[in-house]
């Protein structure tokens, strides 16, 4: 296939990019390089025949209009997204400009070059959200597909509406769309704003450690190659108008997360006296932190027969080498805006 990925060089994105590529797609790298994008994230491929990146906003409707006239792609697979929860705090607005009306803009291109080609039945528009949509869950339980949406933060709130809009579009209009739901993914190339690499190098750098409140809220763990792997997945396989919930099935709280990084350092990398977790630093908790996530893989599993190969430790310690042998990538990142400093505090 030819695939129109959108936030390609981001970190979920550049991962998909790479696995399509290897598979033999044809990908089309359609990335506005915002402060979390990064053109390293997909150079082992920049030069695979297949492989094309065009640089453009997402909101720009004419560009789109192009791109689709360009390329013909087969597939749309949507990533471009704002996607942290502390900046949307602080800054709302870009999430929906981004989330909402950019989602809005790329399924209206979509739907012009789908209906000018005829309409054909072989078109997919796979759009990649959240769990966060769901909201809260207490103890026991888990999100499934049917689960009511209950978005807590200006983050998930955007992508609960974007996920309203792709379902609007093809109930309305026909469009042939595809949605998953993921849970918090981990691994080479994560951004150094989000919880486990900022834990990663702040721990080498002999820094705090940072786990907001007292560290309980519970999140399950996908490893991005893994979810990478699942999207492709449900784009060649998954039901049209359906959606289907991606988890790593490694429930942890977030204490029990970096202590275990702490150990695999200590392993790694020890300090001449001590233990990482001795860095470990409790401080005032993000407003409005969600309790716990987790995924019911059950759909997926049974009607696509995927589900994950990583288990969190495996997945935690191929992240902490790949940081470990890749220091000139995320020293290049942090001198961007907001990375090393607290956000989102209200």
């Amino acid at each position: 296939m030819k695939l129109l990925v959108t936030g390609g060089a981001g970190f979920i994105g550049s991962a998909v990019v790479r696995l399509a590529i290897r598979r033999g797609h044809a990908v089309v790298n359609l990335d506005a390089l915002t402060y979390a994008a990064c053109l390293d994230n997909v150079a082992s491929v920049a030069d695979a025949p297949g492989y094309t990146f065009v640089q453009g906003d997402i909101r720009d409707s004419a560009l789109l209009e192009t791109v689709f006239a360009d390329h013909k792609p087969d597939a749309v697979m949507h990533l471009a997204a704002e996607s942290h929860v502390d900046r949307s705090i602080d800054g709302p607005g870009a999430f929906i400009d981004t989330n909402v009306m950019g989602t809005y803009a790329l399924l209206e291109a979509a739907r012009t070059y789908w209906e000018g080609c005829g309409r054909p039945d072989t078109f997919r528009f796979h759009h990649i959200s959240t769990d966060e949509v769901f909201g809260s869950l207490g103890e026991t339980g888990m999100f499934t597909e049917t689960t009511p949406y209950d978005p807590r933060s200006p983050y998930s709130a955007s992508k609960a509406a974007s996920d309203h809009l792709v379902r609007a579009w093809h109930h309305t209009y026909g469009l042939p769309v595809v949605l998953t739901n993921c849970s918090n993914n981990y691994g080479p190339y994560h951004f150094p704003e989000k919880l486990i690499p900022v834990i990663i190098l702040n721990a080498l750098a002999q820094k705090p450690l940072p786990i907001y409140g007292d560290g309980s809220n519970v999140r399950d763990w996908l490893y991005v190659e893994d979810h990478a792997d699942a999207l492709l997945c449900v784009l060649e396989k998954g039901a049209l108008g359906e959606s289907y919930n991606i988890g790593g099935e490694n429930e942890r709280t977030n204490l029990e997360l970096v202590q275990t990084l702490c150990a695999i350092l200590d392993a790694k990398r020890p300090l001449n006296d001590g233990s990482y977790a001795d860095l470990i630093t409790f401080v005032t908790d993000r407003p409005g932190h969600d309790a716990r996530y987790a995924i019911d893989p059950t759909r997926i599993r049974d009607e696509l027969g995927w589900r994950p190969s990583v288990t969190v430790e495996e997945g935690l310690e191929r992240t902490v080498d790949w940081y470990l042998d890749n220091a000139d990538w995320w020293r290049a990142l942090q001198a961007r805006d907001g990375v090393g400093k607290r956000l989102g505090t209200g």
